[in-house]
């Protein structure tokens, strides 16, 4: 496909994950219900996730996330010029699905965005634990950087790939649900900012974490699996390597 083609994929992909996982706590009037809303959450940006890389996989390799596109290009397996349309295309769509999440939610008498949070991510009096500013740089980094390297894992063969979309989905359901309580679930610099954007003041202020963090958990994840990579290379057939055979 076209870089257009690819990046209006990418942008409408992007805008149906923040839609999604974002609805579930910011469109949710129920009583709270203890560890119930955080599996909520994890469950709907997982299901998202899975739905949209299996429409989308093919056309755009489905990365919806800043932090997987640097991820790729820094294990050298995508190409650098289309590394900043793509974050910008994500990012656009980010600010597309909050839109639509914003449009929905001010329909209920007495919504705010202030009040509900509309899924931002934050740290200290923000974090839903209030856990401190050390605890959720630890989180974001490490939980994105094992999302992104199963990304680069799970797209290095056409057998993995197959089990791709699946594998993805419940990845990010499990660092979701590690994520949740301690930064609302950020991981992704395009999801923060559309919340962000809408909720403004602390969220905004506070928006430089969400895309120090993640960008570095991707940074690292695709150092290392250009190495594992290389490595592997270099060891004989058939004595496997670091991922195994494939």
């Amino acid at each position: 496909m076209k870089l257009g083609e690819r990046l209006a994929v990418e942008a409408a992909g992007t805008a149906w994950l923040v839609f999604v996982g974002c609805a579930s706590t910011a469109l949710n009037t129920s009583a709270p219900a203890q560890g119930w809303n955080v599996f909520d959450m994890a469950a709907a940006f997982g299901l998202a996730q899975a739905v949209a890389a299996y429409a989308c996989g093919r056309a755009s390799s489905a990365h919806f996330n800043p932090a997987v596109t640097i991820g790729y290009a820094i294990a050298g397996r995508f190409p650098t010029r289309d590394v900043a349309p793509y974050i910008a295309a994500q990012t656009v769509g980010a600010l597309a699905g909050a839109s639509l999440l914003a449009v929905v939610a001010s329909g209920r008498p007495g919504f705010d965005f202030m009040v509900s949070d509309f899924g931002s991510n934050g740290y200290a009096e923000h974090s839903p634990g209030e856990y401190a500013f050390g605890a959720v740089l630890a989180v974001e980094l490490t939980m994105t950087f094992a999302f992104v390297l199963i990304h680069l894992v799970m797209s290095g063969s056409e057998r993995r790939r197959r089990a791709a979309p699946a594998a993805l989905g419940a990845c990010l359901t499990a660092v979701s649900l590690i994520a949740i309580p301690v930064s609302n679930g950020g991981m992704n610099p395009a999801r923060s900012t559309g919340c962000a954007f809408f909720v403004g003041d602390w969220a905004l202020d506070q928006l430089w974490l969400f895309w120090a963090a993640p960008m570095l958990g991707g940074i690292a994840a695709g150092w290392l699996h250009r190495y594992a990579t290389r490595r592997r290379r270099r060891i004989a057939p058939g004595s496997g390597g670091p991922f195994g055979g494939a």
